[in-house]
């Protein structure tokens, strides 16, 4: 059984104050394209429909638009909500396509839904698992401190049967997994899932991470954003996932996405990147400018927006900024390496002039594990 795999799609995401709906009306038909060229029997859409938990009304739009387009490839469907997203909002409508081919999680109430699929080789059993945090999960199954812990009570309370092919819709951290800039960060390592946790899966279709990639085995799998969300991710090849999941093995593949405006970091003399047709990109790409003249440049952005009408950013890089970022870069690895309540405390110290007490401290604890656990 083949199926097709995307994540994070993030429907009405802003990035560095440029819409990306066009953008992502336009990348959706690729994936619709693919997966009919794929002739893949199900799609797995592992999490974080929107960019926010209140979308607005011209991301619903395309979402419906693009969700009515998979619909009409008479492919079965999973979907479920991510950390991005209100669970409610996604979950609505769920019961009224139960005897359809659109899966679409509920709200987390303690159960992975799951759903029978069948092919020539028999049984296959896809679960669905929305985001969930150990607090989410203790109101229903007990004791999680962690979220390994969490995720791996919500798996075994299934009961799956390793006798047959058992698929997981996804979106958490694994251990392991390489981040970027544009999704939402934990502080610390509160929210890594181990990969053991899926022993039970033949493969697992994650979301929340924009790298494509595989963590612990090949086929526990991010499958990444379908667009560029930050400029941390310029060397990325986006693309769609294709696991063919047969009697005894997986075929995997990344089909490549070409977005419609790509991104591309620029670097030199303010008077070098000014001469026209000195680069062979497409000029109305997303551009991220760094200047290494070591005068300051009167309104720079605006004068080179009128060869690069899409500058998202800008900076310098010469003696002066250099100084300034090798102290900054250092202050950031320390802190880094500090766990969140040293951070409070430090804060609390700078801003009242003595130290935290006991109570204060404990207070400021539970108030981290109410957000972060």
């Amino acid at each position: 059984m083949k199926f097709a795999h995307i994540a994070d799609l993030h429907i009405g995401k802003r990035v560095n104050d440029f819409s990306m709906l066009e953008e992502q009306r336009y990348i959706f038909k690729e994936i619709i394209e693919i997966i009919r060229h794929e002739d893949a029997d199900a799609v797995l859409v592992a999490g974080d429909i929107y960019d926010k938990s209140q979308p607005s009304a011209e991301a619903v739009a395309l979402c419906d638009d693009f969700f009515y387009s998979l619909s009409r490839l008479d492919k079965d469907i999973f979907i479920i909500s991510g950390n991005h997203d209100c669970p409610e909002r996604i979950a609505y409508g769920a019961r009224l396509l139960e005897n359809t081919k659109f899966h679409i999680a509920p709200v987390f109430n303690g159960e992975m839904k799951r759903t029978e699929l069948f092919d020539e080789f028999g049984k296959v059993n896809v679960y669905m698992l929305p985001f969930v945090k150990p607090v989410g999960v203790r109101k229903y199954i007990g004791t999680a401190d962690n979220y390994t812990q969490a995720v791996k009570a919500v798996i075994d309370k299934a009961d799956i049967n390793q006798e047959e092919r058992n698929i997981l819709v996804a979106h958490q951290f694994v251990t392991g997994a390489l981040r970027c800039d544009s999704e939402e960060l934990t502080v610390g390592t509160l929210d890594n899932v181990d990969a053991t946790v899926f022993d039970k899966f033949d493969y697992v279709a994650l979301g929340h991470i924009h790298r494509p990639q595989c963590v612990g085995r090949e086929s526990i799998r991010y499958s990444g954003s379908p667009l560029k969300y930050s400029f941390s991710e310029i060397n990325h090849t986006k693309s769609v996932t294709i696991a063919d999941v047969g009697d005894n093995d997986i075929t995997i593949k990344t089909v490549p996405l070409k977005p419609f405006h790509d991104m591309v970091h620029l670097k030199g003399e303010f008077k070098e990147l000014m001469t026209p047709g000195s680069h062979i990109f497409n000029t109305d790409d997303y551009i991220y400018v760094t200047l290494t003249d070591e005068q300051d440049i009167p309104d720079a952005i605006g004068r080179l927006r009128i060869l690069y009408p899409n500058i998202m950013k800008l900076d310098y890089d010469n003696t002066r900024t250099r100084k300034y970022n090798d102290s900054f870069e250092d202050d950031i690895e320390q802190r880094q390496e500090k766990q969140p309540i040293e951070l409070f405390e430090e804060l609390y110290e700078l801003q009242n002039n003595q130290q935290m007490d006991n109570e204060q401290r404990e207070y400021i604890n539970h108030i981290i594990e109410e957000i972060w656990v």
